[in-house]
């Protein structure tokens, strides 16, 4: 069997409604479905536009056990943030207004990829969030070669243009 297509995140949420609100406002989601639960509870299905993307909503039954991510998100093995593409993340930020709760940026990474500008910021539960524009692919990455080193064995990135 092969895999079809990346479907959904399932996100816990303390406020689900506020980040049921923040994503629909400003990231294009529209609420899919509702699946009512036995145990009375719901998950509530946002699909990003027409595409076939989907955050799962939860409500949180418990206080998190580690304080929110900072800066572009945890650097421990994890989730470190979610992004999204703009073709203007100053216009995005703007659009946004007090919505926009900036952690890190917004910074230029023109030495890695020229044209590409990112903003990170936290939604209402904390998660990071990635706002970028100028992404783009390397035209032919390197291989995944059988036995390559591990990132952690090799030399960090220097830091990037702060811009």
């Amino acid at each position: 069997m092969t895999l079809q297509i990346f479907s959904q995140v399932a996100i816990t949420c303390q406020d689900a409604i506020a980040t049921e609100k923040f994503y629909t406002k400003h990231f294009g989601f529209k609420r899919a479905r509702v699946a009512k639960l036995p145990d009375g509870d719901q998950i509530v299905f946002i699909k990003m536009g027409d595409s076939a993307f989907y955050f799962e909503i939860f409500q949180a039954k418990e206080e998190a056990p580690i304080a929110p991510a900072v800066n572009d998100g945890y650097q421990f093995p994890s989730v470190r943030h979610l992004a999204f593409k703009v073709d203007d993340v100053d216009a995005k930020l703007a659009e946004m207004g007090d919505d926009a709760k900036i952690t890190l940026g917004p910074l230029n990474f023109d030495d890695y990829i020229p044209g590409w500008r990112t903003v990170w910021l936290a939604d209402p539960d904390g998660r990071i969030i990635e706002i970028s524009q100028g992404f783009t692919d390397e035209e032919n990455p390197p291989r995944l070669e059988d036995g390559q080193e591990s990132r952690s064995r090799q030399t960090p990135l220097t830091k990037p243009n702060l811009r």
